[in-house]
């Protein structure tokens, strides 16, 4: 998995990305789903250790465009896990009382607990991304995030966080297939908003502010990933295979029972 990482070592060029790319795929759809089932029972039993363990905590960052897929990439990875120790944050636009603080307040007070999981539905780094596109506030200060960010998710790290960050990249060209999906089909007109179409206009000047995003804040203890998206399945399996294999590097096991639990067997059977 380490094509789809960046590290801030190089400069990040998303045009060298393809969001169609199927490189890592198995023969076949099917084949590909399967071993989805697969991975999803592994988490499952992950997450329970990393719960009964309550020594780790996991963040999982969620970024992409407008119909980028975060929520369906949640819905269909965490399928099954125990909601007692996996949470959803999500950030919208910052309330009043949010933005009379530092831009990071309202982010900090969410990240993971020990034994927990919390996934970032776009997260602190709105901050960089879409108050940069249209302006909300002077240059000279979000490019000051860059580093600021870096230094909070050292600090989570050091505090024991394992930091997973996923780019979801689609085309242009899908999101706009993805938008038309919205209208026509009413189970998704829901989710379409006018102003969608607006933020589209916008598409190369996030582009280049997630390039930035990616080559500044992507380090060693806390990497992006670009999951090439335009495909769901490809992107759910990318991603659950990542999400294992950092999980399974925490080797952790459950806690030690309590001494002689085997004679409370005869106690409990006569209870």
């Amino acid at each position: 998995m380490k094509a789809y990482m960046t590290e801030g070592k190089n400069r990040v060029h998303l045009e060298n990305f393809n969001a169609d790319d199927l490189s890592f795929s198995p023969d076949d759809k099917q084949a590909a789903k399967k071993e989805l089932k697969k991975l999803r029972k592994r988490l499952i039993t992950l997450q329970q250790l990393l719960y009964a363990e309550n020594k780790h905590k996991v963040l999982i960052i969620l970024q992409a465009m407008d119909s980028g897929g975060k929520d369906g990439t949640i819905r269909s990875i965490f399928k099954g896990v125990n909601p007692q120790g996996v949470q959803v944050a999500g950030f919208k636009v910052p309330t009043p009382v949010e933005l009379a603080h530092d831009y990071l307040w309202r982010v900090h007070h969410k990240t993971p607990a020990r034994g927990e999981i919390v996934i970032f539905n776009r997260s602190h780094y709105e901050d960089v991304l879409v108050v940069r596109v249209h302006g909300l506030v002077d240059e000279q200060v979000w490019k000051k995030r860059y580093q600021q960010i870096v230094d909070f998710e050292r600090l989570l790290v050091e505090e024991g966080t394992l930091i997973l960050k996923f780019f979801l990249f689609i085309s242009k060209e899908e999101q706009r297939k993805r938008f038309i999906e919205r209208v026509e089909n009413p189970e998704k007109q829901w989710k379409f908003n006018p102003n969608d179409i607006d933020e589209r206009q916008h598409w190369d000047a996030y582009m280049q502010a997630y390039q930035d995003v990616l080559d500044k804040t992507g380090t060693k203890f806390a990497p992006w990933y670009v999951i090439p998206a335009n495909r769901n399945w490809y992107r759910d399996l990318i991603i659950a295979r990542i999400l294992v294999a950092q999980l399974e590097k925490l080797n952790m096991s459950y806690p030690q029972p309590v001494e002689n639990i085997e004679q409370y067997i005869e106690v409990l059977r006569n209870a």
